[in-house]
């Protein structure tokens, strides 16, 4: 159900149950998490794209078949289990790109919420449904809020409607929108350019965003002081801005 490709210091990692739109099981959720898990504590690996396998679905939400008949104790480890597997993307020490080829609901949403960047296909939706089926949205929705504003994050999960790549575009739920036929590429050029920047600065960069969005102002900038000395505890500075007025691409190690 997972499939995994690595190139150089990049892996692709791809939910592949294209028959029932993707969606996450149980035992899905949990291999997913394990190998987020696993390939973000390899120092050789600095970037995961997260996509879906076939052209109708980056990941559909979850089976409702999984949920169905669960009793509350069992609804909150489930749950629970979901919210790890999303906690794994936004705590990699490594840049997570979704790569959303279609259908992005429910839970299938959270997890490009978690990921740090959103490339989509002009086929690609976007929906909260769970209200539909009695349950709420709930925990990674909470990132929506924060990355889309509380109206629009509202509007999604009382509606339970679907949105248009257009439109997600529009609010900044995805950061970019391009034909169906070109999205692996365009991912792949964004993967690219990622690859060039400073390892170090990169995973610094991924966890002051994380405080961002949870420390006020003062305490954001104080540990933004805190990143950059501890950046120039590396080479990276002195050889990224030596490769700058050298005019040639730095070469980082």
């Amino acid at each position: 159900m997972i499939l995994v490709d690595r190139e150089g210091a990049m892996v692709t990692v791809t939910i592949n149950r294209p028959q029932f739109l993707n969606t996450l099981t149980h035992e899905l959720i949990m291999g997913l998490t394990e190998t987020i898990k696993e390939w973000s504590a390899r120092k050789d690996i600095r970037l995961m794209i997260l996509t879906g396998s076939g052209d109708r679905a980056f990941i559909g939400g979850v089976d409702v078949r999984a949920m169905k008949d669960l009793d509350p104790g069992g609804a909150e480890r489930f749950i629970t289990d979901l919210h790890r597997c999303f906690l794994a993307i936004r705590q990699a020490e490594l840049i997570v790109l979704a790569s959303i080829n279609g259908f992005a609901l429910g839970g299938g949403l959270e997890m490009a919420a978690s990921c740090d960047l959103r490339l989509a296909s002009d086929n690609a939706r976007f929906g909260m449904p769970e209200v539909r089926v009695g349950i709420p949205s709930v925990i990674e929705a909470a990132v929506l809020p924060r990355l889309i504003g509380l109206g629009r994050a509202a509007e999604l999960v009382y509606r339970g409607e679907m949105i248009d790549a257009v439109e997600a575009e529009r609010i900044g739920l995805i950061n970019k929108r391009v034909p169906q036929e070109v999205l692996r590429e365009a991912t792949r050029q964004w993967a690219d350019r990622i690859l060039q920047n400073g390892p170090t600065a990169m995973i610094l960069q991924k966890k002051l965003i994380a405080q961002w969005m949870e420390l006020n102002l003062s305490e954001s900038i104080a540990a933004g002081i805190r990143a950059f000395r501890e950046c120039f505890q590396t080479q990276e500075p002195r050889e990224g801005m030596k490769a700058f007025l050298e005019k040639r691409p730095p070469v980082y190690p």
